[in-house]
């Protein structure tokens, strides 16, 4: 017997996001327009975030962005989020946002970090030091590669 109650208020909430983007997505014109919208629209998103999460977003977006210029910004459920050829690599979920203890750096299928039979695909922040930053380009770096 299942105790599953569905999804939660914030993953429905979620969900609504991504819709809204791909709606939005969908009415841009040019493929410039688009990308220059995206952007505005992520570090729109960050600006909204509170205290330790916009400041560990903002960095995230500075390192990723500088470190991996393949990946295009975008919203994805709601969240920063670096694409290639339209597929989601990695993504800055807050810690507010699902009302976590950490911040979660993510990478999905096409980010390139396999390592044997096993790797991580999800990284908790607290903080971005100048090492986590290290960490971070060299894993997007790794990612497109």
């Amino acid at each position: 017997m299942s105790d599953y109650q569905g999804f939660t208020a914030d993953e429905r909430a979620a969900m609504k996001e991504h819709a809204k983007e791909q709606k939005k997505a969908a009415r841009r014109a040019s493929r410039e327009e688009k990308a220059a919208e995206a952007v505005r629209d992520v570090l729109a998103k960050i600006a909204e975030m509170r205290n330790a999460d916009r400041v560990m977003a903002e960095r995230v977006h500075a390192v990723i962005t500088a470190n991996a210029p393949s990946l295009a910004p975008k919203l994805w459920y709601g969240m920063p989020a670096y694409a290639l050829d339209g597929k989601v690599v990695c993504f800055f979920q807050s810690a507010e946002k699902f009302k976590a203890r950490y911040a979660t750096l993510g990478f999905n299928d096409p980010a390139k970090l396999d390592d044997g039979a096993m790797w991580a695909s999800a990284f908790a922040l607290t903080e971005v030091t100048p090492e986590v930053e290290g960490r971070i380009a060299a894993l997007a770096k790794q990612a497109v590669n």
